[in-house]
């Protein structure tokens, strides 16, 4: 006889996960205890920080954040520069002007108070689908579907989708709405996070103890850790380009704002070239920031991989006595870098640089 998995009715299976996550529950920096009403700021600044990053990652960022603005308000009314150097290093930069730009929002035109349903989140700065979905559960007790990572996970094997991402979401949104209770939906919200996180895990899914294992159709099947299926990626590009490293008499670094949109908008960075996909580009001083200045190639080079592309960069340094005035640039001493809001890939360039630079 073959074993099927057991007939269990969705609000049978929210009921056991919220018994499951009553024992279990995760002790996280933004998370309210049981007894305590959740902070919508909290819930949407942990939100926003957690989104391409790891819980363990994102901790101390939380923290320095609501140390430095326990408010919406507080962080609306902070120094855009401030916000980035705070971020440097969670990476996807966009996300923190878009965070600064929703505490503005907020501040200016809801009084301080995040709405309370997904349409009202979602008019937002750096809002989308599934964050409003989350805040409104998390912060506000609305019945919402969330389906981040952990959450396809699960759904995709309890219910043996083998449909491959990104194309099985909405099948997979709808399978998670059928379970999603009307009571305690920011707790069920918590509860399938957690149990994607440490028991319904990538690989080694701990199936002896998830409240959902005779109700698992993966499982059963013996298909767990094979879903979910992804459709295979494209192979990512390289793109090169030429940094510029320049010092002048006392010691500065010649930094410099990138534009405001596009990759690592508003950042500031090593002056460099554009980065191009091709075969290593050969000279390059035409991008210089400074002319009159003797550049000498540094050995090796700095690799940074980013969402869709990997990036090689040769470094060339110069010095630049009288630290002369640069368009959009300014001269930072080393030992004040730490403002800069270097992005990861810059941080690489000056550390690489300075490795070599006597």
């Amino acid at each position: 006889m073959t074993a099927t998995a057991a007939p269990i009715s969705p609000p049978e299976l929210a009921r056991r996960l919220l018994a499951w996550y009553d024992r279990h529950r995760r002790r996280l920096p933004w998370r309210a205890e049981s007894d305590e009403l959740a902070d919508p700021y909290r819930v949407w600044l942990s939100e926003i920080m957690l989104q391409q990053t790891t819980v363990v990652t994102v901790g101390p960022y939380f923290q320095r954040f609501t140390a430095r603005w326990p408010s919406v308000e507080d962080l609306a009314a902070a120094d855009l520069d401030d916000v980035l150097t705070e971020w440097a290093g969670l990476g996807y930069y966009a996300r923190a002007r878009n965070l600064h730009r929703c505490a503005t929002v907020v501040a200016r035109d809801h009084d301080g108070r995040f709405p309370d349903t997904e349409a009202g989140l979602k008019a937002l700065p750096g809002i989308g689908d599934y964050t409003a979905a989350a805040i409104a559960a998390i912060a506000f007790d609305r019945q919402a579907t969330i389906l981040d990572g952990n959450v396809e996970r699960v759904i995709s094997r309890l219910r043996r989708v083998e449909d491959p991402l990104p194309g099985s979401k909405p099948k997979l949104k709808a399978l998670a709405t059928e379970i999603t209770p009307a009571g305690r939906a920011g707790d069920y919200a918590q509860a399938i996070m957690d149990l994607g996180a440490t028991v319904c895990t990538p690989r080694k899914p701990k199936c002896l103890t998830c409240p959902w294992v005779d109700a698992c159709t993966a499982r059963v099947a013996g298909v767990a850790e094979d879903l979910p299926r992804k459709t295979p990626k494209k192979a990512k590009p390289t793109r090169r380009g030429t940094c510029f490293f320049l010092v002048d008499g006392g010691g500065a670094i010649l930094l410099r704002r990138r534009p405001e949109s596009g990759l690592l908008g508003g950042m500031q960075e090593v002056p460099s070239s554009p980065w191009i996909e091709g075969p290593p580009a050969t000279g390059g001083h035409e991008h210089a920031p400074l002319d009159g200045v003797r550049w000498r190639a540094l050995p090796g080079m700095v690799r940074h991989t980013f969402t869709h592309f990997h990036l090689e960069l040769t470094v060339l340094a110069g010095r630049a006595e009288d630290g002369p005035d640069v368009a959009d640039s300014r001269w930072w001493p080393v030992d004040r870098l730490g403002e800069a809001a270097l992005p990861t890939v810059m941080a690489k360039v000056v550390r690489h640089a300075m490795a070599h630079v006597g």
